[in-house]
Order: structure tokens, then C-alpha cells, then sequence
């Protein structure tokens, strides 16, 4: 059925500007209506009709850096062909997801979030839209459970153990290793900052014999009574460059970290090696804000985000893995050794649930917190 829809015209303050049709930075206002027409037929993810978004405009917000730049560049096909205007901004910041919603006055039309506020805000009472799914395709990604009803994943990557192969001889090959601190001695780091979501968490459990199908509910007592035969073992890191670090540095024998890290310490010198049996699986997401001002322009971004090749050109520039089946992005040697959808890596790893998380997460929020300070 072809669908044909209206949407603002927005007027833009640019900080930056190319030719016509390439991106631009700046912020948005309200502006007039305009009428676009996506076509006929069921999405395809990657593609988008010629000109359907004339006289459109977006703004794409994220974290920033490489990751950012990647995602943009990702776009540029969808830019040309479609003719939106792409503006974009960032960091986000739920705040300011959450006053945009509330005053109707929305100027990120799609946002790049963690996945477990992102499933938090589904719903009637959240504060983003539904996917559409007779505009998005979400049939190629891979793991479908990372699709929400109101997010897709942006990228996906590990939670991977990385362990010190001069500390090790014999190698450590998951979550019992890990707290097994007279077998294989040495300092352990995992994230201390103030958020909680998949990590130690579950991996204390598959510690214990816990079934990968059956870790949730999380037995959180259980957790912690684990958490706690390896308290003196712990050093904790604030920031994901503060993980890398600690892998260069060699300053713990084993580091709980995102995939993406560990390659970089690698990259740069230090002798460590992942283990990705019991890795856990994770991922960002890509939403729309409720209110937003270009709800289905919004979701064709999201349609051609998810496409093939925009997903390998993502992969390279930012070194995370892609959330499309045939996306083959072209990584080093090196670099496939990071993939995590390549398929002897993915069958080691561990499904995670956004879901359990995002509906324990304040309590267990507070618990984590007052563990920390214990």
C-alpha cells in the first residue's frame, strides 16, 4: 500500500554547511507541512524511494567521536537518495529527551540510547513512538531479541572477559575462571560507575553452573554472595577509556570489559586475549522520540540505517559489529577476531535481557550503589 504522510518543513541554524543534500550540524524549529510519499510495498531495510524526503529535514543526536561520525557516514547513502536535510546533535542526554516530549517540542527526531532506557520508555507512559514496522525492517537482525517495540539496535558488541596471557600460561576460559582466584590469582576490574545493566551480574551466576537460558530473573541475592567471595580481587574503572588503559597497563589480570576496547588494547601492544565463551551480548539502540515533528521521515533514517551496507560502513569506521546479516564489513585480521556476529564467536556468547533490567533497574540500582560503598 503506498503510504503518504505529512511533515514539518524545519528551519535550521547551521553551525556547518555543504552543498545541497550532504549533512549539516545545527538545531531545528517548526515550520510548515510537507507531503512525502515512502512508495509502494513492504520496507526493505537499507532503501528508500528517490526524493521521498525533498524538503525534509532530521536531526540525528548520539554520543559523538568515531561512533558518531561512523553512524553519519552510515547515512550518507540515504541522504543522497532520499534528499532529506540531515542535521546533527549530541551527546544525548534523557533529560533532554524527556523535556522536548513533554513541551511538544521535539528537534531530535531520532536517538541513539542506551537499550535498557530505551526499553524503559516503551509504552504508553515512555517517551518513545512505537516502531512502525511497515516502515522498518527489522527481518535481518541477526539477534532478535535486541529489537524492542519501540527501538532497534544500533550496533552490537561484547561484554568480554580480556585475561593477561603472560599472568596465565593456561588459559581462562569463562565466568568460573574469573572467580576462581587460586587457580588463576591476580587483581580482576569491572565497571564501578553509578549504572547498572548485563556484566558481572549474570556472569556470577554462570560462575555458578546457571544455565544461559535460565540466569533470568537474575537471583541477585545469589549474585551478591558471589560478588562477595572476590570483593579483595576487585579494582573497578569509571570509563571505557579507563578500561582500555587498565588492559594496556597490565594493571589487572583479567578486565571485564566492551569488545571494543579490548581491540584497541590489543591494537596498541597489550598481550591480552578475549574469552568469548560465556561473552555477554549488547547493544545501543536508535528510537523516536514521541512528538516527534517527521515521525515516519524518522523511521525511514531508522530503515536505512539497519541496511546492509550502511551497517559494514558503521563496522569499520567505529570497529563495532553489525546488526545486519549479510553486512560484511572488511576489519583486519586483526579485527575479526572482534566480530562478534561472525558465527564462531556469536554461538559462544550469552543473550542478555534489556527487559528484566529495565523494569529491576532502579532497585537494583540502589542495591549495586550501597555494595559498592560496602
Amino acid at each position: 500500500m503506498k503510504k503518504k504522510f505529512t511533515t514539518r518543513r524545519l528551519a535550521a541554524t547551521v553551525v556547518a554547511a555543504t552543498a545541497a543534500g550532504s549533512l549539516l550540524v545545527g538545531c531545528t524549529a517548526g515550520g510548515g507541512p510537507v507531503e512525502v510519499d515512502l512508495g509502494d510495498g513492504p520496507p526493505v531495510a537499507g532503501e528508500v524511494k528517490e526524493g521521498a524526503l525533498d524538503g525534509v529535514t532530521l536531526t540525528f543526536t548520539s554520543w559523538g567521536g568515531i561512533f558518531q561520525e561512523a553512524q553519519v557516514a552510515a547515512l550518507e547513502p540515504f541522504v543522497e537518495q532520499s534528499g532529506v536535510k540531515l542535521l546533527e546533535d549530541g551527546p544525548t542526554e534523557y533529560s533532554k529527551v524527556k523535556a522536548q516530549v513533554d513541551s511538544e517540542n521535539v528537534t531530535w527526531d531520532v536517538v541513539d540510547t542506551d537499550i535498557i532506557w530505551a526499553d524503559k520508555q516503551c509504552g504508553e507512559d515512555g517517551l518513545l513512538m512505537d516502531l512502525d514496522l511497515d516502515i522498518v525492517d527489522v527481518s535481518n537482525i541477526p539477534n532478535q531479541s535486541l529489537v524492542g517495540d519501540c527501538y532497534v539496535p544500533a550496533m552490537q558488541y561484547g561484554y568480554v572477559i580480556m585475561y593477561n596471557e603472560d599472568a596465565y600460561p593456561e588459559a581462562p576460559t569463562g565466568w568460573a575462571d574469573f572467580f576462581d582466584t587460586e587457580k588463576f590469582p591476580g587483581k580482576r576490574a569491572i565497571a564501578g560507575f553509578e549504572d547498572i545493566g548485563p556484566g558481572v551480574y549474570e556472569g556470577a551466576l554462570l560462575a555458578e553452573g546457571v544455565a544461559p537460558e535460565d540466569l533470568y530473573p537474575l537471583d541477585m541475592d545469589r549474585v551478591y554472595q558471589k560478588l562477595d567471595t572476590i570483593r579483595d580481587d576487585l579494582i573497578y574503572w569509571k570509563t571505557g577509556a579507563e578500561s582500555q588503559q587498565m588492559v594496556e597497563s597490565g594493571e589487572a589480570d583479567m578486565v571485564l570489559l566492551w569488545s571494543g576496547r579490548g581491540y584497541g588494547a590489543v591494537e596498541n601492544g597489550a598481550n591480552y586475549k578475549p574469552i568469548w565463551n560465556e561473552a555477554l551480548v549488547v547493544a545501543d539502540a536508535l528510537a523516536v522520540p514521541k512528538n516527534a515533528k517527521n515521525p515516519d521521515a524518522a523511521m525511514a533514517l531508522i530503515n536505512s540505517y539497519l541496511g546492509a551496507d550502511a551497517q559494514a560502513t558503521m563496522a569499520e569506521m567505529s570497529s563495532y559489529s553489525p546488526v545486519h546479516k549479510d553486512a560484511k564489513p572488511e576489519f583486519s585480521e586483526l579485527g575479526l577476531e572482534y566480530l562478534t556476529t561472525d558465527p564462531a564467536i556469536a554461538e559462544q556468547m550469552v543473550p542478555t535481557d534489556q527487559s528484566w533490567w529495565a523494569e529491576n533497574y532502579d532497585a537494583e540500582l540502589e542495591r549495586w550503589l550501597n555494595w559498592l560503598q560496602g
